[in-house]
């Protein structure tokens, strides 16, 4: 059985791929590193993004396992332009799975590329995997698995987040660690 946990990044200043976390944010990463230290991971992957790769980084370093970035985490691009009605047209794009708006990615091909990668950690010989991204790619991973997952379920969505995908076989079992959790620091 694979087990894949699903981390969405802790509290950042910022959308761009260079924004840091925030004092809080820093905090949660801290968390993380107490709430995975129970657990025995293989390997840690992460969006190229300097949120996402700070939000695991004291993990990384109290274990000794490495961050690798994979290109596939980064956060989906909506749209290449100043969109004033985003939340409205992201909306759209969870019923409309092909919708693609002027230099942005539909949902479907976002899906695919975190998708792609699911597959070949599950293929290979990882027992336990972090994988850290975006909340708009972990909300269509989920969705992949459960269509029932939704705008809404994205909407409510924390800072961080944590999904552990387990795979066995042909079937899979999520369960939303982090709202069964309270979140100290």
């Amino acid at each position: 059985m694979s087990k894949l946990y699903v981390i969405r990044h802790c509290a950042a200043r910022g959308q761009a791929p260079e924004a840091p976390l925030t004092a809080q944010g820093t905090q949660q990463a801290e968390w993380l590193t107490e709430f995975f230290s129970t657990q025995n991971v293989d390997h840690i992957i992460s969006s190229p993004f300097e949120r996402a790769i700070q939000s695991i980084t004291p993990f990384s370093q109290v274990t000794g396992i490495p961050i690798v970035k994979d290109e596939r985490l980064k956060e989906r691009v909506l749209s290449n332009e100043n969109l004033e009605d985003w939340l409205e047209k992201l909306k759209v794009t969870f019923e409309d799975m092909e919708l693609r708006y002027n230099g942005g990615e539909s949902s479907k091909d976002a899906m695919n590329r975190i998708i792609g990668l699911f597959a070949e950690i599950i293929k290979s010989d990882m027992k336990t995997s972090i994988i850290v991204t975006h909340g708009n790619l972990l909300s269509l991973a989920l969705k992949y698995y459960d269509s029932s997952f939704g705008f809404e379920d994205w909407k409510k969505l924390s800072n961080p987040d944590i999904y552990l995908l387990q795979f066995d076989g042909d079937q899979v079992i999520i369960k939303h660690l982090l709202g069964d959790l309270e979140l100290k620091y």
